[in-house]
């Protein structure tokens, strides 16, 4: 596996790769920017992803020219009209309606996501558009913070921090911020793939006692890279002084952390998410959280994003809540941006892109 920024030197040399047309009027082509294929990018994503469409010659391209605030619906259905290509963030919803907005020219998606439940996949399929997106290189960036939030919520970081700058902290008290620690634990991983792996590969110099896992299916070649071993989701609440989710947001997995699983788990647990904010019910997690049925939850999504800050999770000591910033390294965001490029511009001209969605 490539670290982001191994991806990102191999990904601006793709990009400035010369790129031929089957016919032979690349010339002319490049001279009238009028006849390029037209793409909108839908936010100000990150430099390299821009350089690479700017340099390629091969687009004309227009964005929406802010990273606060996302492009309002209105415009979004206005901008789309008779475009060729569209590179969107996770925040734009493509659906019939944007599709029909755009029209029959619209050819390829590219997402700078690795999640691709903001896509209607059925529409796109049925219209033959292809689709790209972002795997692989933001793994270790989310394994990191995976690992990162699990400590904070364990060892209580946010409520130690906040009780020596509120006065709280006096004198030396025998059990007072205790935590669990990951020594002669079992972490469990709901949805074993290539962050589910990198994450475990970072836990486990913290001499953790067993690595278990829950999947669709059994993935042994995965799994043999961590001694992980396959579990029912049962008993994965059940065994895990860890548990946490990896898995897609799916029509299987939408709100499948909910009270069945959370009453299964011990009253020690640590309950960390940083897949899908729709992978976990969250009023069943309050009252898991609220009445001690788990000793703590760290979130790195929420549904909705952003989440209200009247929501009841805020009210607990025992939450820990960060704003979807799981794969916000400046590497890999960076190599998310040039892949996406590169796989609008390879899905233009008809050809295989790095990472395309198979329909």
């Amino acid at each position: 596996m490539l670290s982001s920024r191994m991806a990102l030197r191999r990904l601006q040399r793709i990009a400035v790769a010369p790129l031929s047309f089957t016919s032979g009027a690349t010339t002319k082509v490049q001279r009238d920017m009028s006849t390029l294929p037209r793409v909108y990018v839908t936010r100000q994503i990150p430099s390299e992803g821009l350089k690479i469409l700017q340099d390629s010659g091969q687009v004309q391209f227009e964005l929406w020219d802010s990273d606060d605030v996302p492009v309002p619906r209105k415009e979004l259905l206005q901008k789309v009209k008779g475009v060729d290509g569209l590179l969107c963030v996770l925040t734009e919803k493509i659906d019939a309606e944007l599709l029909d907005a755009a029209g029959s020219n619209l050819k390829v998606v590219s997402t700078m996501s690795v999640g691709f439940d903001h896509l209607s996949l059925e529409e796109l399929k049925k219209r033959g558009i292809r689709v790209g997106y972002t795997p692989e290189v933001l793994t270790d960036a989310v394994a990191e913070l995976t690992v990162a939030l699990l400590l904070a919520t364990s060892r209580r970081l946010i409520e130690a921090t906040h009780e020596a700058k509120t006065g709280g902290w006096g004198t030396w008290r025998t059990l007072w911020l205790c935590g669990y620690e990951l020594a002669n634990s079992t972490v469990g991983i709901l949805g074993l793939g290539r962050i589910g792996v990198a994450i475990a590969e970072r836990l486990a110099p913290f001499k953790v006692k067993k690595f278990i896992y829950t999947d669709v299916a059994p993935r042994p070649e995965l799994a043999k890279a961590i001694n992980a071993e396959y579990v029912t989701l049962d008993e994965l609440a059940k065994q895990s002084d860890f548990l946490s989710v990896c898995c897609a947001l799916t029509p299987e997995t939408k709100e499948i952390c909910n009270t069945n699983l959370f009453s299964k788990m011990k009253n020690t647990s640590i309950f960390i998410n940083t897949s899908r904010g729709g992978v976990v019910n969250q009023e069943d997690l309050y009252e898991a959280l609220s009445t001690g049925q788990i000793a703590g939850a760290g979130l790195d999504v929420t549904v909705p994003e952003p989440l209200p800050t009247s929501h009841p999770l805020f009210t607990l000591k025992n939450c820990v809540i960060l704003p979807h910033i799981a794969s916000a390294s400046y590497s890999t965001r960076n190599a998310m941006s040039a892949l996406a490029a590169n796989n609008l511009l390879l899905g233009l001209r008809s050809q295989p892109m790095i990472k395309e969605l198979k329909l």
